[in-house]
């Protein structure tokens, strides 16, 4: 699986950049922007799965009201675009991605039609730990009730309800709640707010613009659990999976999936995919210790492998780690690695290109080629990432920090140039970005079609080269993979000049993997092409140059097996 996350509101936006500009001013993207040719030459980058971010109708200071859509009060929403994942509506897409928002779910299922066309399944956002703080559902079918509409809210916590309340605390937080309107945001009682902040007064490092949901956990009593008879939450949230379902999305990214329950996860997703058994659930979890209880019990597909993997190849390309600190976060998830998704790049975090994280898209290539040959991973690609994208602009509410904003109304240099007046080719690309981007194809197809890395062994040849002086574990990793005849050793360089190597195979790997030592192998390299002839021995090491932020993935066949 390679996922693609890409973020319509700029994916095909090529309006001004004015900080802090409406939608008139700096425009958006659309639905429509994701023709057959842009979504085939993101197929042709070696991508299966595309992760549309920010489709579900959220707050925003964009007045939609001509469209039957409540405005909201400028107060609660951040940046003039508004969050995706301050949701305004389960059951409704951002009217700002569609050419006719009267007709925007239409819009919206055609893309899904092109999407399955191209031969890509789509994932979208379900955001199920907050709502905006004005949430009302215009488009829900007519049995449902809306979140908040019979709740006891002169109760903190009644497990029936869907917010947490203040009891006769108004919503007063450090904020201007006029915010150029003539009537202040009111709200009565207060709710809670969606990071966990049960205070009438959140401060505004708080995700004051949400609303918490209520899962039957009253955090407040001890956190005592109420999951028995089943919250009305629970059925709620279950109708708004199966609705999204049957419009032809093929899975989930499930925001802040810890914040929830795992009870819920646990009953929720069986019944979901009781009708389309091939969803791919996934969890946003930063608690390595809590990792298998939102596998074996939530039964999520794959997890966001941030806490271990991300986190240490960021610090190795900055210089903070060594190389070998690779092999312990593998070795942390080895029982269930196939459910860790890998990444260095999504919306969230700093660009690598940025000058808050690498400066030099080329620096990640080495992580990234640990990321996609190691062990058997999901890899996610964040759109633009495959470009060298800075995100170094001060686009208004976000500031400059290194992240393509997700607040503000913006289109993204590199992926203007790479759409090319919707030809989605590289001819406005500069040099660098064609660099860049040629790497990346190349090595998702390896990711995607090299049958070593589908399914292959894997064998870490660090352990027998900590302490080789001509290998240096501080900013090498070396591995084995296998599978049938075929195999692959990928040797990775974090330095940032060409490197003379000596690695050692140590006899076990040869036993492990069954290959027999001593021949004559010839190898090709599946980066560069070239040709390699080797003499695979645990008694002598073998000795290579590796390219600088690069490496070598030599491909050969074992000539017996043992």
């Amino acid at each position: 699986m390679v996922l693609y996350q890409v973020f319509p509101r700029y994916f095909g936006n090529t309006g001004k950049n004015i900080p802090n500009g409406s939608l008139a001013e700096n425009g958006c993207g659309k639905f429509n922007d994701f023709t057959s040719i842009a979504l085939k030459s993101i197929v042709d980058l070696g991508c299966t799965h595309i992760w549309f971010t920010g489709v579900l109708e959220h707050a925003t200071q964009t007045d939609y009201s001509a469209f039957g859509i409540r405005k909201d009060h400028p107060a609660i929403v951040k940046g003039k675009a508004g969050s995706p994942y301050a949701i305004k509506d389960y059951y409704d897409v951002d009217p700002d991605l569609a050419m006719d928002p009267t007709n925007r779910i239409q819009e919206f299922t055609e893309l899904l039609e092109r999407t399955h066309q191209a031969g890509l399944k789509a994932i979208i956002d379900f955001v199920p730990n907050h709502v905006a703080r004005q949430y009302y559902s215009d488009m829900k079918p007519e049995a449902i009730r809306d979140f908040g509409a019979d709740d006891r809210y002169f109760y903190g916590f009644y497990p029936d309800n869907n917010f947490y309340y203040m009891p006769e605390q108004p919503f007063a937080p450090d904020l201007d709640l006029y915010a150029g309107e003539e009537e202040p945001y009111q709200e009565f009682p207060a709710k809670a707010t969606g990071n966990d902040c049960f205070s009438a007064s959140p401060l505004q490092n708080d995700w004051y613009e949400t609303v918490k949901v209520n899962y039957g956990v009253d955090y407040q009593g001890g956190g005592e659990t109420h999951f028995y008879p089943v919250p009305t939450t629970w059925f709620k949230m279950l109708d708004i999976l199966n609705y999204w379902v049957h419009l032809g999305v093929d899975g989930f990214r499930c925001d802040m999936a810890e914040m929830v329950p795992v009870d819920f996860w646990g009953w929720a997703i069986p019944r979901v995919k009781k009708e389309k058994p091939d969803l791919t659930f996934i969890a946003e979890v930063y608690q390595p210790s809590r990792y298998w209880d939102y596998i074996h019990n939530g039964r999520f597909d794959l997890l966001y492998d941030k806490e271990g993997m991300y986190n240490t190849l960021r610090a190795v390309i900055q210089g903070h780690a060594p190389a070998f600190a690779i092999t312990g976060c593998w070795q942390a998830v080895n029982d269930f690695s196939r459910h860790m998704l890998h990444f260095l790049e999504n919306h969230d975090e700093q660009r690598i290109a940025s000058d808050f994280f690498a400066g030099d898209p080329r620096k990640a290539f080495p992580a990234m080629l640990v990321l996609a040959c190691q062990k058997i991973n999901p890899l996610m690609i964040y759109a633009g990432q495959e470009l060298g994208e800075r995100g170094m602009d001060a686009e208004g509410f976000s500031g400059q920090d290194g992240r393509s904003t997700i607040f503000d109304y913006w289109s993204v240099g590199s992926l203007v140039n790479w759409r090319n007046e919707g030809k989605w080719n590289d001819e406005l690309l500069t040099p660098e970005q064609q660099e860049v981007r040629h790497f990346y194809k190349r090595l998702l197809e390896i990711h995607r079609d090299e049958k070593t890395i589908c399914e292959g062994d894997f064998f870490d040849l660090v352990y027998a080269n900590v302490d080789n002086p001509d290998f240096d574990s501080t900013k090498t990793y070396a591995f084995i993979r296998k599978a049938g005849r075929e195999c692959l050793l990928g040797l990775i360089n974090f330095e940032k000049t060409d490197r003379r190597i000596s690695l050692n195979i140590p006899r076990h790997a040869f036993d492990c993997l069954a290959i027999e030592e001593g021949h004559l192998h010839t190898m090709t390299d599946l980066l560069s092409g070239e040709t390699y002839h080797l003499e695979c021995s645990s008694v002598v090491p073998v000795v290579l140059e590796l390219p600088a932020y690069g490496g070598l993935l030599l491909k050969g066949v074992a000539p017996d097996s043992v």
